[in-house]
């Protein structure tokens, strides 16, 4: 009986682990050796406000779950202690708050990264986080849009102003 309640609890983690693979947009593999409970719930608080979860991996289990996107590399980086960052916004925030932790506490190790069915390697999420988020990228796409529409809106103007300022300098001449 009690291996069979075993076998449940262990394909409910399956499960659990594939239907937070399915929601986020992001998972980061990193090695947690060393971390303190104070810095792991240091840097969960960090990642919950940027809508990602930190969560303790068993690796069979996590092999199995996500495995089927990336077989070769799993096998290569789930081993030893093992936690995914599972981000469902922005992909490039919780990358940069595990980036600056680990440089700020030297932990967790990054061991790689799935993003769209992608592999990533730990330079390559190390790049991601020197992005500027959604939010800097959106507001630069709308001042590059802005600029040219303001620039056009000041030369259609122009000839208006000059037609005003002479109908002006006519009146006044008329008129004095």
């Amino acid at each position: 009986m009690s291996e069979r309640k075993y076998k449940e609890s262990k394909t409910k983690a399956i499960e659990a682990i594939k239907e937070k693979r399915s929601k986020s947009k992001i998972m980061i593999l990193t090695d947690h050796q060393g971390l303190t409970v104070a810095q792991i719930t240091e840097l969960r608080d960090k990642l919950f406000e940027v809508d990602a979860h930190y969560n303790v991996v068993k690796n069979t289990l996590a092999y199995k779950a996500i495995a089927p996107d990336n077989q070769e590399k799993m096998k290569e980086v789930l081993n030893g202690p093992s936690s995914i960052i599972f981000g469902y916004g922005d992909v490039v925030a919780p990358a940069k708050i595990l980036v600056s932790f680990a440089k700020a506490n030297e932990k967790p190790g990054i061991k790689g990264a799935l993003m769209d069915g992608i592999f990533m390697d730990p330079s390559e999420i190390k790049k991601l986080a020197m992005l500027p988020s959604k939010e800097v990228l959106i507001a630069k796409a709308i001042g590059g849009i802005k600029s040219p529409l303001v620039s056009l809106v000041n030369v259609l103007q122009g000839p208006i102003r000059k037609l005003a300022y002479a109908l002006n300098e006519i009146s006044k001449k008329k008129g004095g």
